[in-house]
């Protein structure tokens, strides 16, 4: 019965430091690019008429909001998943155990 749960937390282990790799690795390339792509809109809609003008500046405001929430999710989910592992370890040394892919 204790290899079963050792198994059992082992991969629950696993698959929370899977799960905090892929968030790490995506995240911070969505958030860069919305950045940018905001700044593109932005600036796009500048050299165009007021209608066209509006419209740009509404999407990148929407854009960067949308990256200010991954920020926002970037700095939460260690916390959040951390309280899933014993009080006694860390998210960040139990997932330098398990490599990123």
């Amino acid at each position: 019965m204790f290899f079963g749960l050792a198994f059992a937390a082992a991969s629950i282990e696993a698959g929370l430091c899977d799960l905090y790799n892929l968030v790490n690795t995506v995240l911070t390339v969505v958030v860069f690019l919305l950045i940018v792509t905001a700044a593109i809109v932005y600036a796009g809609g500048q050299l165009l008429g007021a209608e066209t003008r509006a419209r740009a500046s509404v999407w990148a405001t929407s854009m960067f909001i949308g990256a200010l929430i991954g920020v926002l999710i970037f700095v939460i989910m260690p916390m959040i998943l951390g309280t899933m592992l014993p009080a006694d370890q860390d998210l960040t040394t139990v997932c330098a155990a398990y490599p990123a892919d």
